[in-house]
């Protein structure tokens, strides 16, 4: 008898296909789009400015900040590449630093669940746009399966820290 609730949800080949023909289109244009990514988010969810200490004492526009591009840019490389390698892999895996890290990190500036259901709709709707010529309801579904398992993966690490 399986326990369900330990094991990794199925990400389908059809899926990974899908993600890997969407991320070579981005991919050129991954720091345009990360910042895109970022200033949803804070459009979104104006908040969310407050964990990240970069942003917190700054003067200038967000969209002006120095910081924000390349943190944006190496966010959204991670999470894109963490979805292409997803099925090979069988399990997260993160390749600019560890999940202890990423975990603690979260755990360490408040992030919640809210902010990570944020950040979904913000990176679907980022991709969305990049795409939009060959972009589907599977499409996002896939997009939206390889992200949830990313942030199982952040979130139990930051139990762990917790």
């Amino acid at each position: 008898m399986s326990n369900s609730s330990l094991e990794c949800k199925v990400f389908t080949e059809e899926q990974e296909a899908l993600v890997v023909e969407s991320w070579k289109i981005m991919k050129k244009n991954s720091a345009d789009l990360g910042l895109k990514f970022f200033l949803k988010i804070f459009e979104i969810a104006p908040s969310a400015k407050k964990l990240f200490p970069f942003l917190k004492d700054s003067d200038v526009p967000v969209e002006q900040n120095p910081k924000l591009k390349p943190h944006a840019m190496s966010v959204f490389i991670m999470t894109c590449e963490s979805a292409v390698q997803l099925r090979k892999a069988g399990k997260v895996t993160v390749r600019e630093s560890s999940l202890k890290k990423l975990g603690a990190i979260h755990f360490k500036y408040g992030v919640v669940d809210e902010h990570f259901e944020v950040t979904k709709f913000a990176l679907l709707e980022t991709i969305k746009e990049a795409v939009a010529e060959i972009w589907s309801p599977n499409m996002k579904k896939a997009w939206g399966e390889a992200y949830d398992q990313l942030v199982a993966a952040i979130v139990s690490e930051m139990k762990a820290t917790s």
